[in-house]
């Protein structure tokens, strides 16, 4: 019986992590993927790049994305014993845009408190990913016993 979860269960704990691995494809055809942090407002995922870094030219070339989250799990008290991470996956539209063309919110959660002048934000630019489809979830919202069962910790909820 797969995990009974709701999307604001998985909105609410992307809102908690920072990292994810985002999936990308070349002009080529090549599958990417690369480590990011991210924050989230009104669900819709927001990442910090450089204008010219290869994942912003791949995004403006082809929007579809997929997005990774890892949440880790622990037996407390046992630390040293190895739990899969959980995980939440999803696929996306992305977009690139200036720095300037975000809310001033969205900058001051993903620089994390580093000031930057105007000169400077010219050399950021902020990729958009609006969830599509389904979130696929392992692990997320069961017990941890439950994750020796992966079908019974796999999820699936639409976005």
């Amino acid at each position: 019986m797969p995990a009974d979860i709701t999307s604001d269960q998985v909105w609410r704990e992307l809102e908690k992590r920072s990292f994810a691995v985002l999936g990308y494809v070349t002009p080529r055809g090549e599958a990417r993927t690369v480590g990011i942090v991210y924050t989230v407002l009104e669900r819709q995922i927001y990442i910090t790049t450089s204008p010219n870094a290869w994942k912003a030219r791949h995004i403006a070339s082809n929007p579809h994305v997929s997005l990774t989250v890892t949440i880790t799990k622990r037996i407390p008290f046992v630390p040293r014993i190895q739990i899969p991470a959980a995980t939440i996956t999803f696929a996306g539209e992305a977009s690139v845009h200036r720095a300037e063309e975000v809310p001033p919110e969205i900058l001051r959660a993903l620089l994390r408190g580093l000031e930057l002048g105007p000169e400077d934000q010219r050399e950021i630019s902020v990729i958009k990913v609006r969830p599509v489809g389904e979130f696929l979830t392992y692990g997320v919202g069961v017990a941890l016993k439950v994750m020796r069962r992966p079908e019974d910790a796999k999820g699936r909820v639409a976005v």
